[in-house]
This record gives C-alpha cells, sequence and structure tokens, in this order.
C-alpha cells in the first residue's frame, strides 16, 4: 500500500476558492463564507502556495480566474459535491426524510403545485424541512449538479443534463383565448389544426414552457406575437385584453383564471402535454428518499395532474 501523501488544501480552503471565484471579490466571498476577509484571503494564498501557481489575478477593482484558475475551481467543485454526498451517504443511515431539503421548482410549476405539495409532504414526513428556490431549468439542473440544491421539480421535455428524475404526473395544455374570439364559442376539445393563423403569445426565452408551446404553434401555422411575457399572470392578463390567444399548462388555469376572465378548451386527445418530474444527481444518496418524495408527490397532486 503506498503512503498517503498529505494534501496541499483542505476542503475549507477549496470553498474559499470557489467562493471568490463566484462572487468576483474577497470581500463578498468572506460574507458568504462567514469569515474574515483577511482570514479568508490568507487560506486562498496558501492554497496557491501548496500548488504552486496563481488562482487569481488581483487588480485594485476586479478579481479574476488565471486558466489555470479555472481548472481548478472546475475540479474544486467537482470535489466538494463529492464531498457532500459523502456527508449525505453518512445521514443515510438516519432517517433521510428528517431534515432539511433544499429543492428547486420553475416558475410555471410552482405557484400551482407547492400550495398542494407542500403541506402534504410536510405532514407525511415528520421531520422533513423543505427550503424552495425558484428559477429556470437550467439554472435548477447546474445548481443540482453542483450540490447547490438536493433536487428540482421540473418538466421532463426539457434539458436535464445528466440527472436522474422520477415521474409526479402529465399537465395536459389548455387553450385560452378572449370572450368573443371564434374559438371561445364552444367548450368541447380543440383540434391543434384549428389554431393555424392565430395571433398567439408566448413567455419570454428561458422558459421551458415556451419552447414546448412555440413548437406546437410552429407545426400548426400559429404566429408568434412580438410581445414576449415574464410570467403566465401577465399572459392570461394580455389574453383577456383581447391581443391574442395563448396556451397554459392545466394546472395553471384555476389560479390566473380566477376571475373568469378567459375561455378555456381542452385539446383533442393525444393533448398537448408536459411531465413534471422530481429530478437529483445521478449516484445521490438521496436517491431512495426522492423515490419516496416522488410517490407521495403523486399521491398528493392527482387532482391536479393526469
Amino acid at each position: 500500500m503506498h503512503a498517503m501523501r498529505p494534501l496541499p488544501f483542505t476542503l475549507r480552503q477549496l470553498q474559499y476558492v470557489v467562493a471568490v471565484a463566484e462572487t468576483g471579490g474577497f470581500r463578498r466571498a468572506a460574507e458568504l463564507c462567514h469569515v474574515s476577509q483577511p482570514s479568508l484571503s490568507v487560506q486562498v494564498a496558501e492554497v496557491e502556495r501548496g500548488l504552486g501557481v496563481q488562482l487569481f489575478e488581483r487588480e485594485p477593482r476586479r478579481i479574476r480566474l488565471t486558466p489555470v484558475g479555472e481548472r481548478v475551481v472546475e475540479r474544486a467543485r467537482r470535489i466538494l459535491a463529492d464531498a457532500d454526498e459523502l456527508r449525505e451517504e453518512v445521514r443515510e443511515f438516519q432517517d433521510p426524510l428528517a431534515r432539511t431539503l433544499r429543492l428547486g421548482v420553475i416558475p410555471t410549476i410552482g405557484p400551482y403545485l407547492l400550495p398542494v405539495l407542500d403541506p402534504f409532504l410536510r405532514e407525511v414526513f415528520e421531520g422533513l424541512t423543505l427550503a424552495w428556490h425558484e428559477d429556470r431549468t437550467s439554472e435548477l439542473v447546474r445548481a443540482v449538479e453542483n450540490a447547490e440544491l438536493d433536487g428540482a421539480i421540473v418538466a421532463l421535455e426539457s434539458d436535464l443534463g445528466r440527472l436522474a428524475h422520477a415521474e409526479i404526473g402529465r399537465d395536459p395544455f389548455v387553450l385560452a383565448v378572449p370572450p368573443g374570439h371564434r374559438l371561445a364559442g364552444s367548450s368541447g376539445p380543440v383540434a391543434e389544426a384549428e389554431l393555424a393563423g392565430e395571433r398567439v403569445l408566448l413567455l419570454d426565452d428561458g422558459h421551458c414552457f415556451r419552447d414546448q408551446a412555440l413548437a406546437l404553434c410552429s407545426k400548426r401555422g400559429a404566429v408568434e406575437q412580438g410581445f414576449r411575457a415574464t410570467s403566465l399572470s401577465t399572459l392570461v392578463s394580455m389574453v383577456a385584453g383581447g391581443l391574442g390567444i395563448t396556451l397554459l399548462p392545466r394546472m395553471a388555469v384555476e389560479v390566473e383564471d380566477r376571475y373568469g376572465t378567459l375561455r378555456t378548451r381542452p385539446f383533442v386527445e393525444p393533448a398537448p402535454s408536459r411531465t413534471v418530474v422530481l429530478a437529483w444527481r445521478r449516484r445521490s444518496a438521496l436517491e431512495p428518499a426522492f423515490e419516496r418524495l416522488a410517490e407521495a408527490a403523486r399521491t398528493s397532486c392527482a387532482g391536479l395532474l393526469v
């Protein structure tokens, strides 16, 4: 067996290096790590001496990573993620759900699913604390992969990278039109072909729901309006004002059309939809816990999803 050589850094020092890289400065990194700036600066300098390379270019008003610093920080993030996995694996021998879970959720799911899901999970799993973070899919996937979040509720149709997942349910899309529109005369299912030539309002870039709706509309000859909304609430207001039509996730209709200002219709089966999933890092020690959470989520959301 080869003798183990001492490493020229500690995990805590790697955390300091990554914090400086992510915040762009020693002062903000020190605040993030809850240490004094001089102490953090000394520890980062020790890492540089131990590795024999300069990680940061220190200018009066700017801190920049050197080329080798970029490589070190990239590897440090993976090392810290593995260390976090080790900690979680040890916790797995205890009750894995008697803890705080950091979960992400996308904006087109959070306001409609969480009021039902969150209290249900807290009731089923005693000792479970849920800390929710809302963001777009790409940011949530990055945060989960870097162990900044434990998992996230997203749409399977998005790019989930290397994340594992368990299905919660399918969320069909519905057509939303203003009163008096030619497609508002019936409450029955609407065929996708009937969208041809219509002016459609969609969300802004970066929302996975936009990508799905745009693909459907483009295929059926609908025309996207120049205005792009930042939320489903804005879409609903614009449609109610007669500026176009839109697609909504069925789970959002009760909340967003609470005053009955729209006319909504389901689509003819097989209806366009998205698949809501709970995603987590592959090989995570919490995988059995997430499987249990997803099963409970399927039960609690049976009235919202199919």
